[in-house]
């Protein structure tokens, strides 16, 4: 997988706890973010669900799901 920099801020008394707590805080900030990616995209999936919901089609009325011989 490709990577890029990023810079962000960060509380220094939160900076020295995860020194001294030896957290990877590069690791910590890219799971982070995969974590509130992973969110972003979840509300963005139901508000797209929301306005846009499933109806039924008649089309599938006559279809067979794996139909039986």
């Amino acid at each position: 997988m490709a990577m890029t920099r990023s810079t962000f801020s960060l509380d220094e008394d939160l900076a020295e706890m995860a020194r001294r707590l030896d957290v990877n805080i590069s690791a910590a900030a890219r799971d982070g973010v995969a974590a509130e990616v992973r969110r972003a995209m979840g509300r963005a999936d139901r508000s797209a669900y929301q306005r846009y919901p499933e109806r039924p089609d008649s089309f599938w009325d006559e279809a067979e799901a794996w139909g039986s011989e």
